[in-house]
């Protein structure tokens, strides 16, 4: 995307995901221009409501778990203590099917 284009989200604001699962999400930094930073964190058991991420980013992963995601990008690993870039996430949904609590920076580049 060139500088001067405007980012356009065909999703509405009440799938972001700090909207839609704020138990999971933690709003931890943003300024107006750059990044954004949320924690995130998913108990064993727990499934996180349908969400989406409006911009490209870096996880950062502390802690990983089995888990089943829902949505075109099934598959991703998450391994511990690594990371890892992603682009915009559309509408998905994550189950932590593991013994494990899921915790992840998600550092969102905001273009």
């Amino acid at each position: 995307m060139a500088a001067d284009e405007v980012h356009v989200w065909e999703w509405p604001d009440a799938l972001d995901a700090l909207s839609a699962e704020p138990k999971d999400h933690r709003f931890l930094f943003e300024n107006d221009e750059d990044v954004r930073l949320l924690g995130t964190s998913v108990r064993p058991g727990e499934v996180v409501a349908t969400q989406t991420h409006r911009w490209p980013g870096i996880l950062y992963v502390f802690s990983s778990s089995d888990f089943v995601r829902r949505d075109s990008a099934a598959g991703i690993v998450l391994e511990p203590e690594t990371a890892l870039s992603t682009s915009a996430l559309a509408p998905h949904v994550l189950e932590n099917v593991g013994d494990t609590e899921i915790r992840v920076l998600h550092f969102e580049v905001k273009r």
